[in-house]
């Protein structure tokens, strides 16, 4: 579906994306994750066809976007990172006129705008403006509105960025009834919890460049342990305490707010802190997850940008 080789994008002096290269299969959902600034949404608007690539090789479809870039987008669904709803108009209005840009003829707007409603659960809304509607409401009619033209490939840059957990769930369960139908997904996240919920594979990108490439799982056994202790100490007590930890399971990060422990059995390793005299105020024995990933290949946390 996508194929980049040595890819890069500058904005003047800037460079963007630096060399990278991306396989995306037809039927999976493919992932960029990373902080802000990483690249991710330059990359996309280089798949979507609507920003020219500075240099290497890319095909959309098995075709080139700077030459192709019409025929391309016709197939494609895009949901950008803000909402660019029309305020102006009723929600069903935002369906059927932007099908009209496709050449659909009336009769199919309608129709399609009302199973479009009905999948993103507004169907009793769609005689109301836009602007009455919640943000999790909004981000689901942008993800309709990006489905009527039927795209073979959908992309989502940071599509739950804002929502509430309640309100991401459900566009999750909307992503994943789109998969199922065989709608091939991209999409752009700096949540490590979506990027594991929704992806068959994804790169992890920092400073234009793609530093780990794989399934979430495979990541994750990778790059971190089964297991990681969290600990937190009192203020002025925290590098002094990181200190005494140092040795213990395969690994140590010391964070601003709090020590990570990795290793295969969390709850040793605490037994362990606490046979050095070591008290911390709070202690978790969690699962490791992307977030470690990319503390291990970056060192910091994916929220610090």
């Amino acid at each position: 579906m996508v194929r980049a080789r040595g890819l890069v994008k500058r904005f003047g002096d800037v460079e963007a994306v630096r060399g990278i290269d991306v396989e995306v299969r037809r039927g999976e959902v493919f992932g960029f994750l990373g902080p802000n600034g990483a690249g991710k949404s330059s990359t996309m608007r280089m798949i979507g066809c609507v920003s020219p690539r500075t240099g290497g090789e890319l095909r959309v479809l098995g075709q080139d976007p700077e030459s192709a870039g019409p025929r391309v987008r016709a197939r494609l669904g895009v949901v950008p990172q803000q909402d660019n709803l029309d305020a102006e108009l009723t929600v069903r209005q935002n369906l059927e006129i932007y099908g009209r840009y496709f050449g659909l003829s009336r009769a199919a707007v309608r129709d399609k705008a009302t199973e479009l409603l009905e999948f993103a659960q507004l169907a009793e809304r769609g005689p109301d403006r836009v602007e009455s509607l919640s943000g999790g409401m909004q981000r689901r009619l942008t993800i309709a509105r990006s489905l009527v033209n039927d795209p073979e490939l959908l992309l989502l840059d940071e599509p739950t960025t804002g929502l509430d957990p309640q309100a991401r769930h459900v566009l999750w369960d909307k992503l994943f009834r789109l998969k199922s139908a065989g709608v091939t997904l991209i999409l752009t996240t700096h949540y490590m919890d979506e990027a594991e919920q929704l992806c068959d594979r994804l790169v992890v990108m920092d400073d234009g460049r793609i530093v780990a490439e794989g399934s979430p799982a495979e990541l994750i056994a990778r790059h971190s342990t089964r297991e990681v202790l969290e600990l937190r100490f009192r203020i002025g007590e925290h590098d002094a305490s990181a200190g005494r930890i140092d040795g213990l399971g395969e690994r140590l990060e010391a964070l601003p707010d709090r020590v990570l422990v990795y290793g295969d059995d969390g709850e040793s390793l605490l037994e362990q802190v606490y046979s050095r005299g070591l008290r911390p105020e709070s202690s978790l024995v969690r699962r490791g997850t992307l977030e470690d990933v990319f503390l291990r290949l970056t060192g910091r946390a994916l929220v610090d940008r």
